[in-house]
């Protein structure tokens, strides 16, 4: 197959736009890094925005992943703070909110985040890293587990410098929560049209047979 044969297939894949947001230093290039060395065939680096482009495949299903590496702005003397019309949040599918099990601030970030967030049906998954320096352990497990409830997200804790597969899994159940809403958002469109196209069936039937002339 030639190269313009190739590109043509890969533009009929499935997108996805997932935003990889947290407060700095949390380990969010490691948990790309992860993601990139254990699942992708192929990445692209657009730009210079810290966005990447991969190749994967979800439940047999061949899917077009884009992943925005967000750096959120820290003014002196001041906590990074996330606002609810960034690009990052209003370009996204879905997101991966990051923080580190030994960084309470990392933490507090992505809890104040939920605050800030648009309350829409946008997926969410919940990441605590740097599991493997559980001796500085600042965020206990429990906490991950009450504020994923809060978000209504998966939760889990990882060491993007070591459990490259908790991480690739991370990314795909995500991947997966994407594909179910835009399917089911696809759906309900369908259905909207479907019913306007009906209703108008039914008034111009019904127009008709008002001006329909009488015996």
């Amino acid at each position: 197959m030639t190269t313009r044969g190739i590109r043509r297939k890969k533009s009929y894949l499935a997108e996805i736009k997932v935003a990889v947001i947290g407060a700095p230093s949390v380990g969010k290039k490691r948990v790309n890094g992860s993601f990139h060395h254990q699942t992708v065939h192929w990445r692209v680096r657009p730009s210079g925005r810290n966005r990447y482009k991969y190749e994967i495949m979800v439940d047999g299903e061949a899917v077009l992943c884009e992943i925005w590496d967000t750096c959120p702005k820290i003014e002196e003397n001041s906590e990074a703070t996330l606002t609810a019309g960034s690009e990052a949040v209003q370009w996204a599918d879905g997101l991966l909110l990051v923080y580190s099990i030994t960084d309470r601030d990392s933490f507090n970030y992505i809890r104040k985040a939920k605050e800030e967030l648009p309350c829409d049906t946008t997926p969410v998954a919940l990441v605590g890293n740097k599991v493997d320096m559980v001796h500085l352990r600042q965020v206990s497990t429990d906490e991950g587990e009450i504020l994923a409830k809060d978000f209504e997200c998966k939760f889990c804790e990882i060491s993007a410098a070591e459990h490259v597969y908790q991480v690739a899994e991370a990314f795909h159940d995500l991947c997966r929560e994407v594909i179910a809403a835009k399917r089911k958002s696809k759906q309900s469109f369908i259905e909207k049209i479907d019913r306007m196209l009906s209703g108008s069936r039914t008034y111009n039937r019904g127009k008709s047979d008002s001006i329909s002339p009488k015996d």
